[in-house]
């Protein structure tokens, strides 16, 4: 478009001179209206690619062209697929009407109309005309910006996955499924051996999509691993939650803040300790003894400070699997109204072979079904140890 603004182009397609003079003198005593002359049909789809007009006359019946093949050629061309088209024909027969718009045309006016009548459709149509180029050109800009954000994302996510843990062999088996969601959540998750025999493993989530929560998640996570917190014994679930706590006020992180399970498994006596901030309960599998959720008590990490956690501590039978998760596997609606929960991802689990990473991938699978998309809502995290 060479014009902006509410200025009109006008390009008329007519081979009689004389009606060309007469738009040509009824636009002249018009403000913001420029006027472009085309006598030759054959000649008429070039003339328009080059002059980009807001609004085409174009003559129907015309000694080197046949109006109705230049209309249909108008809209094959890029340049003026979209362009207003007004047919001024000295035909007022309804068959050909219905060909012109048939074949793209916007409005149809017998010539010549009163002057009045012409200005107020080229009027109305360019300006219908520039309005769609504005808002194209504005969802052009949103498309590239998206893409570009979209891109940032993935580079995000790439980044926390290149920070996650490989699978441990020992001294536990250790497996995880990490699927960012399209917005990225704040999921990270780790678990080490801290001496010979105590390991640890958590999972956190931070509420909020985007960077900012990807990059939080990270920074509280190089906390644990790096002991950045000031002599924090990573034994002890409740002194770790209670130092993020003071760590990661949601008042200095803008106000995120962030859900955690953290336990330690003591291979040795075969129990887990363990302290939740607000995260959903982790599920212990038992052979024999069936399944238990391990709840978390205390309150999400950064809300309330000076506040202590609980550390609760349960035997572990041998042969027993720990299955921990973030909201991102269970928070999803099979229905309309109703959401399937901790009760629905424990169920599901219970029908799994707890034993086998494979139960990673049919939940993942399972979650991707009632959500009807592969591309899910909210980070899809679940770390699955097998504390023989």
């Amino acid at each position: 478009m060479s014009e902006t603004g509410d200025h009109c182009v006008v390009l008329l397609v007519d081979d009689q001179l004389i009606i060309a003079e007469a738009v040509r003198r009824i636009l002249a005593t018009q403000t913001g209206i420029t006027f472009h002359y085309c006598q030759k049909g054959a000649e008429a789809v070039a003339a328009a690619a080059r002059i980009q007009p807001t609004v085409i006359l174009q003559d129907l019946v015309m000694p080197d062209a046949d109006g109705l093949d230049v209309v249909r050629a108008y809209r094959a061309q890029e340049a003026t697929r979209l362009t207003p088209l007004i047919v001024l024909s000295s035909k007022e027969e309804g068959a050909t009407k219905a060909e012109a718009f048939a074949r793209g045309a916007n409005d149809y006016i017998v010539k010549l109309p009163d002057p009045v009548e012409l200005v107020a459709r080229i009027r109305y149509h360019s300006r219908g005309y520039l309005s769609l180029l504005q808002r194209n050109e504005a969802f052009e800009s949103l498309r590239i910006s998206q893409a570009a954000l979209a891109r940032e994302l993935n580079k995000a996510a790439e980044y926390v996955r290149s920070l996650l843990p490989p699978p441990m062999k020992s001294p536990l088996h250790i497996d995880w499924r990490f699927v960012p969601s399209a917005s990225l959540g704040g999921d990270c998750f780790d678990y080490f051996a801290i001496d010979d025999d105590h390991v640890a493993l958590y999972v956190l989530d931070v509420c909020g999509h985007g960077v900012g929560p990807a990059l939080l998640g990270v920074s509280a996570m190089n906390a644990v691993k790096s002991g950045g917190m000031g002599g924090i014994d990573l034994r002890s679930p409740a002194d770790v939650l209670g130092r993020l706590n003071a760590a990661f006020p949601m008042g200095t992180h803008g106000g995120m803040f962030f859900t955690i399970w953290y336990g330690v498994f003591n291979r040795l006596k075969r129990t887990l300790v363990y302290s939740g901030g607000g995260h959903p309960p982790a599920i212990l599998f038992s052979p024999g003894a069936g399944s238990r959720l391990l709840e978390c008590p205390g309150p999400p990490i950064g809300i309330v400070q000076d506040i202590p956690f609980e550390a609760i501590s349960v035997d572990v039978p041998r042969n027993s699997s720990l299955f921990v998760y973030s909201d991102g596997a269970f928070e999803v609606f099979p229905e309309p109204g109703k959401v399937w929960g901790v009760e629905g991802i424990h169920q599901f689990m219970d029908g799994q072979r707890t034993t086998d990473a494979a139960c990673l991938d049919a939940l993942h699978t399972k979650v991707q079904a009632m959500t009807g998309s592969d591309i899910l809502g909210d980070d899809f995290s679940a770390v699955l140890a097998q504390l023989d």
